[in-house]
Parts: structure tokens; sequence; C-alpha cells
């Protein structure tokens, strides 16, 4: 997407796209997610291929079977979709560390190791494959019939790569009413593009330049350098996967396509499982729909609920990548989830006690500060390369305070970023700037004046962002973060 092939290609197809009979769209539509995603390795297509023609017929069979025999084609598509996932992102992880476990147990041997590459957006295929053959299974769904139609619904190309993980009764039916040129949406759809390649290029990518010199090397560094590292990860992180998402939905929007919504302003979430209602909202939705209610969700006994949580938490860790990392950091946040569960009295009380709910502004920004900082120490085992890295980053964060009792240990810390000194304040700068937005949106301001705006401000606006984006933007950074999943 941050790229100039990206706007000539979005730029022809949308031209060719209302240029084109509404019967022949979804031919070009798919025929342009094909040429999108062959960019990458043009081989994988194939993989793709083979997931769309199970799911198609496995659908067809789940809606005109009878019995047991509905459940046997789910499982099937099911297991036929996990298997191909787990053969490209498990197969190393699992070789390795079973190979340490029959180490451990005195035997020499050694499992083989294959080098794969991950096809792009696996994971967010498989997850959208299976939710179709599911919805299908439990009757919200009728099975498509429309084979182009389907495979499009899979291979969308503004979400096709990272999400949002659509539902098929939200994205299917949409492929098959006639979109005329609506200005207002396209106009919308373009100024949410805006603001996407504004947190891509100029926040996350000018971030990731700090981020990566610190997470690469973390033993270089002590103390407060890692603290500031870390809440840029989580802004960076923030701003490549919002920003991904903004610049998608803006794309399907300018063909009058509504995707779900990903984001909601995350860290305005004053506990971490209002957090996870706004963060990559469609993947937790899809964890909580086919993961954590099926196993019970909270209607059953307090440590059953408790296996819930850890089991669903644990999976979305996992589902992330193929390491410790990830499985420890979907453990962590498992266990903060339940954490804050057990002591909702204990903290009711202690507001009680303080008065604090006389003053429901502090209380609130009190609350974000604290999920937010314990957002941002689990993102440590999500950034870290290695488990030893996370913990050597976790454990000499906190000789932060040390740092700040002594002027002679603050100045150290100082000087170990002084190649950051040029940068640091204007990633400073635009993370305010975002946070300002965010809130803008958030009270709903900045819509209300959008309402009551003249066109030429509004235009005079975004000049003003693509302005900043071409002179402040770091065109040179990181691909989207999400893409390796």
């Amino acid at each position: 997407f941050n790229s100039i092939d990206f706007l000539v290609f979005f730029l022809v197809v949308t031209t060719l796209y209302y240029s084109t009979p509404h019967r022949f769209r979804w031919f070009l539509l798919l025929f342009a997610s094909c040429y999108f995603y062959m960019v990458f390795v043009p081989v994988f297509i194939l993989i793709l291929a083979a997931m769309i023609v199970i799911d198609y017929v496995a659908g067809t069979h789940i809606e005109e079977a009878t019995g047991k025999r509905r459940l046997v084609y789910l499982i099937i598509s099911l297991v036929s979709n996990v298997g191909i996932l787990a053969f490209f992102k498990y197969f190393n992880f699992l070789s390795e560390n079973l190979s340490l476990v029959f180490h451990a147990l005195g035997s020499h041997a050694q499992l083989p190791l294959l080098s794969l590459i991950l096809p792009l957006g696996l994971s967010f295929h498989t997850f959208q494959a299976m939710s179709y053959t599911v919805e299908v299974y439990r009757g919200r769904q009728k099975a498509e019939r429309h084979f182009g139609i389907y495979a499009l619904y899979v291979m969308f190309y503004p979400q096709m790569v990272a999400g949002p993980i659509e539902r098929p009764y939200n994205l299917l039916h949409q492929f098959k009413h006639e979109r005329r040129f609506d200005a207002a949406k396209v106009t919308s759809g373009l100024q949410l593009m805006l603001w996407g390649f504004f947190k891509k290029i100029v926040v996350a990518d000018r971030l990731a330049v700090f981020v990566s010199s610190v997470y690469d090397h973390p033993q270089q560094y002590d103390g407060l350098p890692l603290i500031i590292a870390t809440v840029f990860f989580a802004f960076q992180i923030y701003c490549d996967f919002s920003g991904y998402t903004d610049i998608a939905i803006g794309a399907a929007r300018v063909m009058g396509i509504d995707l779900i919504e990903n984001f909601r302003r995350p860290y305005f979430a004053r506990s971490v499982a209002e957090f996870w209602q706004r963060w990559h909202i469609s993947l937790s939705s899809w964890f909580r729909d086919y993961v954590y209610i099926p196993l019970g969700g909270s209607r059953v006994g307090k440590s059953k609920w408790f296996m819930n949580i850890l089991i669903t938490f644990a999976l979305s860790g996992i589902w992330h990548g193929a390491s410790w990392n990830f499985l420890i950091w979907g453990m962590l946040n498992g266990l903060w989830y339940i954490f804050s569960g057990l002591t909702s009295g204990i903290r009711a009380a202690f507001v009680r006690m303080t008065h604090l709910a006389s003053v429901p502004r502090f209380h609130q920004i009190l609350q974000m500060l604290a999920t937010f900082s314990f957002i941002c120490f689990s993102w440590i085992f999500f950034r870290a390369h290695t488990l030893p890295d996370a913990l050597y980053i976790a454990t000499h964060s906190l000789h932060a305070f040390h740092q700040f009792a002594s002027m002679h240990a603050l100045r150290e810390a100082i000087e170990s970023m002084a190649a950051w000194r040029g940068g640091l304040v204007l990633s400073f700068i635009v993370i305010g700037v975002l946070i300002i937005i965010d809130t803008l949106i958030s009270l709903g301001t900045l819509s209300r004046w959008k309402a009551k705006s003249p066109v030429w401000l509004l235009w005079l606006v975004a000049y003003i962002m693509i302005f900043v984006i071409l002179f402040l933007g770091a065109f040179d950074g990181p691909q989207f973060i999400y893409f390796q999943f």
C-alpha cells in the first residue's frame, strides 16, 4: 500500500471498476486481486486457489447434506484450512521444539526443518474462509453458488493481506449489488486512505527507526531508552496496522463496498477487556464467536471460565506467530484479563474509598494510563526477536527509576540516545498530533467540524496532509508489520 505502484494500481482498478458494466465487475476485481497477490510470490496463488475450491465445495455440500454428513463436510473444510496454515506457519516451530524434547530425553534425533516462506496473509485468508463454512453450517449464511463471487470474498485485494477479517454475511452480498459512483463515499474513502498513509508513513515508519535500533541490540541500552523504544513500538504497531486498515477500508469505500471497523482508538481503553474490544476487532470477535463462546464463554464455573480465557488468548498469541514470544504475549493478556475480573470488587472499593468517582475525568485517565502501561509491557514480548531479549528489556526497563534518581545515570541514558536526538522531538510531536486527532474523533468533534466546514477548507486540509506526508514521511520504512502473519 505504501508505494507508488499501489497508487497507480488503485487508480487504474477503480477507474476500470466504474467503467465496467456491473455484471463483469466481479471478474475485474478478482483478476486485480490475483495480480495484487501474485506480485509477492506468484506460485502461492495455487495454495489460495486450493483453499478456495475446498471451501466452496464444502459450503455447497454442507447446505445440501443432512444429519452427521453436514458435520463431516465442515470438519474436512476446517482440517484442510488449519492443515495448510499449520504446515507453512508451524512446521518448523514444532520440529525445533520436538527436537529439543528428544535431546532432553537423551535422544539425538533431529527432526527436519523446511525452507518455507509463509504465503502472504495466509492466517487472514484461513480465518475468513473458515468463518464462511462455519456460518453455512450454522445456517446463518447461504452457500455461495457463484464460484467467482466466493473466490472474490476470500481474495478481495484491499483486505486480503491483513484484514479486516470479514464475515460472509457482511461482504458476499455486496459484490452482487450494483454500485453507482457516489461522490460522498469516494471523498470519504479517499480521506480515510490519506489518514491511513499519514499514520503509516509519517508516524509508524518514523518510529520504526528508533524501535529497531533498540530492539535489534537491546543489550546496548538500559532503562529509559528501553522504555521509550517500547512506548514508540506501541504507537508504531497501532499506526502501522490501523493505517493499513484505514487504507483498506477507504479503498473499498471508494468502490462503494463497506468493510467492518477494525480499530476504535484502542489506547483510550480503560481495561484490557475494553482494549480487546477496540484492537483488531475482526480478529477478537472471530475468536469470541468461534472459540470462546463454543468453549462455554463466561456461562460456566469460574475455573472453566479461566481456562476458556487462557485458551482463547493463547490461540490468539500463537496465531500471530510461531514462537514462544507470541504465546507468552497472548497468555499475558489472558492472565491480566482474568486478574481484572477477579479484582473488580477490590478496585471498586478503592475508588469509593479515595472518592475518585467524584473526579471522573481524572479517574478515566488513570485507568487509561494503567491499561496502556500493561499493554506496553506485553508488547515487549511481541516485538523482541527472542525470549531472552524480551526478558532483558522487561527487567532492565526498571532501571529507569534509578536513572531518574541520579543525574549522572540520567545523563548516561540520554547520551546513549545521542544518535536519536534529531528525530526524537519530531517523533513525540507526531505522536502528540495522533493523540489529539484520535481524541477529537472520539469526542465527535472532528465529524461535527467536517459537517460544518466548507468544501474548500476540507480540500485545504487534505493538501496540507499530503504535504506533511511528502516532507515528513519515512518512505524507506519497513513493510506493514501484520503482513508477516
